[in-house]
């Protein structure tokens, strides 16, 4: 399908995440048969899950029923990746040992943020984060996803972490992420196959964004 007006494509199938969660959509290249190479800025959900890929420049010479070849920009795939898992584990590490939920993410190539509702923050609390998420970093636990439905995630608590905003519900199925042996979440996003993949994590800033609200900004070395 071709969106003239959005300047965008639609495929049969795509490899390209569409965004959601805090975490950016992917780009890359469409290779058309005839050659042309249609330069991906981003991708989202349209109407019906149709996901739909933003292309820089006109689509004069793209026409439905045309086969391409897709490819994701790994590099900026493999470091969003990369920030979304180690912020499974910090999200997950946050709630259980502190009772602090979720309320905002921003996942980044460089940096990524988040921000908790957090009673009783303190700037010590980043020492003991730092040492608890490398241990598990250093575990190199193996990753996998699965999808449950949605009668079974109503039951699920555990699955959690956000206070507000809740999964996608895809075909009455919601997607899993389980770092196994440590943690499994709720999460449509891509992520590493190990966290031995993820190298040293470190926070090295804070913010208050409200009397309970504290804002954490994180990076992988």
């Amino acid at each position: 399908m071709v969106d003239l007006a959005a300047e965008a494509v639609a495929f049969d199938r795509t490899c390209f995440y569409p965004g959601g969660g805090g975490q950016p959509p992917d780009t890359g290249i469409a290779i058309l048969a005839s050659g042309e190479v249609l330069e991906i800025t981003a991708a989202r959900v349209g109407a019906d899950d149709v996901v739909w890929h933003v292309i820089n420049g006109p689509l004069t010479g793209v026409a439905a029923g045309q086969s391409a070849k897709l490819t994701v920009n790994r590099e900026r795939r493999v470091a969003l990746a990369r920030h979304h898992t180690v912020l499974h584990i910090l999200n997950t590490i946050a709630l259980r040992d502190y009772a602090a939920w979720i309320t905002g993410v921003q996942i980044g190539v460089e940096y990524s943020r988040i921000d908790f509702k957090w009673e009783g923050f303190s700037a010590a609390v980043c020492g003991e984060l730092e040492k608890k998420v490398n241990s598990v970093l250093e575990g190199n636990y193996p990753l996998k996803s699965y999808y449950i439905s949605e009668d079974e995630f109503q039951k699920r608590q555990d699955l959690l972490r956000t206070l507000e905003v809740k999964p996608p519900v895809i075909a009455d199925r919601v997607r899993i992420v389980e770092i196994v042996g440590f943690d499994a979440q709720a999460c449509g996003g891509t992520h590493a196959s190990s966290t031995g993949e993820l190298g040293r994590f470190s926070i090295f800033r804070t913010e208050n964004k409200g009397r309970i609200n504290k804002r954490l900004y994180i990076r992988l070395e």
